[in-house]
């Protein structure tokens, strides 16, 4: 038997260059790990009594929880298709990105509520000074200094994580480039409010906290619609998940190329960072779909993209209409021909 007739549903290999990139990933991970343990050790030894530094305080905390669902489940995906998971166990990408988004929503509500709470009552944070060779050193410039420091790391990381994201179609890596966005813009956010403080501004300090609370809470809202929308079987999206993937537009086109083929949709889902495809063809009349047909075009579908990895072939009389997005015998097009019929 050949090598494409021997291909199996749910299999965990990757293309040699994209192996490569989740290699790069786990190390970036490492790195930001390290790096954080780093950020949370000085900035817990800072904080003093600032709302601000302890809303960053905890959002490092937080920030550690998309590295660690990533390593996780990088390494339950590589487990091979078993009678009980025959799909695999990609959709562990999935769960990862929703514990680390809910755990984001759940911390940023958090913060903007205890942050409000501080601002309506009127508590004034007190940032004393100490005595260092004999000179009296206001704390602030230490807290600015630490958090301005705690810049650098999270945007370098964050554009080579997003970068690696895109290539993999990794949502979890995606959350995790969010979250070292937040990391930055709550490191300045920081630093003013503190700024704020100093120069008699007491608000400024629960306003920032209030701003990097929001920022999260963003996150975590945006990351777990994705989230729950990918594990409930919505139709497979971009990894930014505004819009439906243009893998489907190619496959069904791809289908309908084909001389006995009179009609073709597909059904696809997310499964973390590969696809679930179910391509319903119509034939052509008196063009019988013979099983070599079938298996020709499973396998054409799967040397399209890497994404497309789970696929079968489906013989219909007709589109299902969740199929072929109307009423059947409607025709619809989306940044390129949707169906085709001849």
């Amino acid at each position: 038997m050949s090598e494409k007739g021997q291909r199996r549903f749910g299999r965990t290999e990757l293309p040699p260059e994209l192996q490569e990139a989740v290699k790069k990933a786990i190390r970036l991970e490492w790195i930001t790990l390290g790096v954080l343990a780093v950020t949370v050790l000085a900035v817990g030894l800072v904080t003093g009594s600032s709302q601000a530094m302890k809303a960053a305080w905890i959002e490092d905390m937080l920030s550690l929880i998309p590295p660690i669902a990533f390593l996780i489940a990088i390494r339950i995906i590589n487990n091979p298709p078993s009678r009980d998971r025959p799909y695999g166990t990609h959709r562990a990408i999935g769960v990862g990105h929703l514990v680390a988004s809910v755990a984001l929503l759940v911390m940023g509500a958090y913060l903007v509520v205890d942050s409000a709470i501080g601002l309506i009552t009127a508590e004034h944070p007190p940032i004393g000074s100490f005595h260092l060779f004999g000179q009296t050193i206001w704390q602030g410039w230490f807290m600015i200094a630490v958090m301005l420091l705690s810049v650098p790391g999270p945007v370098i990381l964050g554009r080579m994580k997003l970068k690696l994201a895109e290539q993999l179609h990794d949502k979890v890596l995606y959350a995790d480039a969010d979250m070292n966005k937040a990391d930055w813009q709550t490191g300045l956010a920081t630093a003013v409010g503190v700024t704020g403080v100093g120069l008699g501004w007491w608000w400024f300090d629960g306003a920032a906290a209030i701003f990097v609370g929001a920022s999260i809470l963003y996150d975590g809202i945006r990351n777990m619609v994705t989230a729950i929308t990918d594990l409930a079987d919505a139709r497979a999206r971009t990894i930014e998940g505004n819009r439906e993937h243009p893998v489907i537009y190619q496959a069904e086109d791809h289908a309908s190329s084909k001389d006995w083929v009179r009609q073709a949709g597909a059904r696809v889902r997310d499964e973390g960072h590969v696809f679930h495809m179910e391509m319903f063809v119509v034939p052509e009349p008196g063009a019988a779909p013979t099983l070599d047909r079938l298996q020709s075009l499973r396998d054409s579908l799967a040397d399209l993209d890497w994404r497309l990895e789970d696929i079968v072939v489906v013989p219909v009389p007709e589109l299902p209409a969740e199929v072929h997005g109307g009423a059947p015998g409607d025709l619809q097009s989306e940044g390129g021909q949707r169906f085709r019929e001849r």
